[in-house]
């Protein structure tokens, strides 16, 4: 397919066009810096600091055990951790081991990780004393033999380790017995001497991590991320942060959660791949991620739109020193303009928008950090990315402005989706991933998601994109958070359905929000039905789940 690219007009100079990529695995990245920077400050998680060659001896000793207990190259590992010290270490010790990483949600229920564990037949999974009784269930149902378990505590400061005990509900402390099938991660990192052998890995066709998609269209599918794939990507993220020189001792908040794709990249391999140090949050709440970059002047903060939203709606937010926010990219789902250009305001730092997904490691576009910035956009392809707007009539690319659907292809795009061959025909087409998303790109090269090809709503004929309707909705001064969803309509096929969430103590009706829609919007783009609620379904990674709203209407219908 032949395509124009624009977007290369508008790169600052200092971006390459394309990049070269050495012939090295992914686990790489901590070993180079661990030999370089061998004393730079790797985590600061609760207190607990760790310097670079502290998680690199860890990672090869986890390595050795892995490799001790039957764990060889191909092998899937399943991790299920929160942000914490043992995530960094498990995520390089399976890769080490010539293991193959499978990150999953420590939120799962038992039905979901059961899928997983069997999809994926991961023969061991890393996970914390809390989860245990949960992972124990799994042990019939699933190929696991081995379940290696840490607790939060093993890697706290005094006294808050000692404190940990008293901080739990008595009936999450849980008892585990070391056998052959159980193993303590404390003690294999205590006990554990000598280093693994050395895994001959091929970093173009090797796959590293098994990363499984949301799940938002169907059930799950672990797109096979290889070695060159992941490296490529983060070393795409380093170009295009090119101020943000290697070793600098920068911070970066680790809100984000490593088990989804964006965290894993932009924050876990990110900050490895620079010496930059991570301040590891276990799970999100606003008011320690305030008092968190008050006292500890993080610089980078990857996240998703509704993290920043949280932190402007809360109530103590004009208390906290925000200003060490530097350079921030929003990911995850569409960045509002209006969250961008308040979180801007609060920080004096840097929010752009970018897009990504599982099949691409998953970044494939970002506006300019410190170049053209157009709001609204997700900017143009990183380096060595192709991207085009497919015409499903003609088969070729479409010229600027003509609404299709985004393609993109390079280094970063997935091998394919494990065991389902047929899935991957469908989205691979000559190395172009086909993304699902309906987009445009302007005569310079940057592009514009209108939205997903199944979130499109069809009423009375008209196509109308849900995204568009939610920017307005964003600008009113009550609103904190919107999803629109097209909800079934005897008449009109579909009929359009807000979702609205209000900001504390912000007052609006039904009829004055019918009022404002009526004169941002043209008619058959108006919400024929409002809904306000006190929090929206989400995803771990603060996606809002515009589809399990619409299957909430179904079953509404159905009864």
């Amino acid at each position: 397919m032949k395509i124009e690219r624009p977007w290369l007009d508008s790169y600052p100079d200092e971006i390459p066009h394309d990049l070269t990529y050495e012939n090295k695995p992914l686990h790489s990245f901590l070993t180079d810096t661990a030999n370089t920077y061998p004393d730079h400050q790797s985590i600061y998680f609760l207190g607990k600091k760790m310097r670079f060659r502290e998680v690199h001896e860890a990672a090869l000793k986890l390595a050795a055990y892995l490799q001790k207990i039957g764990i060889k190259k191909g092998d899937r590992v399943a991790l299920m951790l929160p942000n914490c010290p043992q995530a960094v270490i498990s995520y390089y010790g399976i890769l080490f081991s010539g293991g193959i990483v499978v990150p999953t949600n420590p939120l799962f229920t038992e039905r979901e990780l059961e899928y997983q564990l069997k999809d994926s037949e991961c023969t061991a999974i890393i996970s914390l004393d809390l989860l245990y009784p949960r992972i124990i269930k799994m042990k019939k149902a699933t190929k696991l033999s081995h379940l290696i378990i840490t607790s939060i505590k093993d890697y706290l400061p005094f006294p808050k380790n000692i404190l940990y005990r008293f901080t739990q509900k008595k009936n999450s402390l849980v008892t585990i017995k070391e056998n052959e099938e159980t193993h303590l991660f404390k003690r294999i990192i205590k006990n554990t001497n000598g280093l693994p052998e050395i895994i001959d890995i091929d970093p173009l066709h090797d796959i590293a991590v098994l990363q499984y998609t949301g799940g938002t269209t169907g059930l799950p599918k672990g797109a096979m991320l290889t070695h060159r794939n992941i490296v490529a990507n983060t070393k795409m993220c380093g170009a295009c942060l090119y101020k943000l020189k290697k070793g600098s001792r920068e911070s970066t908040l680790g809100i984000v959660p490593f088990f989804h794709v964006y965290g894993m990249t932009t924050v876990l391999n990110y900050s490895v791949l620079q010496a930059f140090q991570m301040i590891l949050l276990p799970k999100f709440d606003a008011l320690d991620a305030l008092k968190t970059i008050h006292k500890l002047k993080p610089s980078l903060f990857p996240g998703a739109p509704t993290i920043y939203i949280a932190l402007l709606n809360h109530p103590d937010e004009n208390k906290y020193d925000l200003s060490s926010i530097d350079t921030c990219i929003s990911g995850s789902a569409a960045l509002p303009v209006e969250v961008k250009n308040q979180f801007e305001k609060a920080t004096g730092g840097k929010l752009v928008e970018g897009y990504g997904l599982s099949e691409a490691s998953p970044v494939t576009h970002t506006n300019f950090m410190w170049g053209k910035n157009k709001p609204g956009s997700i900017g143009c392809p990183w380096p060595g990315t192709d991207a085009a707007i497919y015409s499903e009539e003609t088969g070729g690319a479409l010229p600027p402005y003509e609404r299709g659907e985004l393609i993109v292809k390079g280094p970063q795009v997935m091998k394919g989706y494990w065991n389902n061959p047929e899935e991957t025909a469908a989205v691979l087409r000559d190395g172009w991933l086909f993304t699902g998303d309906i987009a445009y790109m302007d005569e310079e090269g940057f592009f514009y998601i209108v939205d997903r090809k199944k979130d499109i709503i069809i009423a009375s004929g008209y196509n109308i994109y849900p995204r568009e309707i939610e920017e307005v909705f964003y600008e009113h001064e009550a609103i904190r958070e919107v999803i629109v969803a097209g909800i079934p309509d005897p008449y009109r096929g579909e009929t359009v359905k807000a979702y609205v969430v209000l900001k504390q103590h912000a007052t609006l009706t039904e009829k004055e929000l019918d009022e404002y829609a009526r004169t941002h919007l043209a008619p058959y783009k108006v919400p024929k039905i409002y809904e306000f609620r006190d929090e929206l379904p989400k995803t771990t990674v603060g996606k809002i789940l515009r589809r399990a709203l619409i299957e909430e209407e179904k079953a509404k219908m159905n009864h």
